[in-house]
């Protein structure tokens, strides 16, 4: 089977490349990476990241540079 090239999600809408943020749980330490809003102080499309290579997934599957 052959896979065409991957085409990265668009960043949603009211936040940029600036707004992800990894937070970690004080009680457990479990890391989650998302589209960090200001104005809830939440994340948003949230994810659950244990290694460095979970992290940067989550920029490749939005196509954004890692900082």
């Amino acid at each position: 089977m052959k896979r065409g090239k991957f085409k990265p999600l668009p960043v949603p809408d009211g936040f940029s490349a600036d707004d992800i943020k990894v937070e970690s749980s004080i009680c457990t330490g479990e890391k989650t990476i998302g589209f960090y809003s200001a104005a809830d102080k939440k994340l948003h499309f949230a994810e659950l990241v244990s290694t460095p290579a979970d992290i940067d997934a989550f920029y490749e599957k939005y196509g954004v540079q890692r900082k």
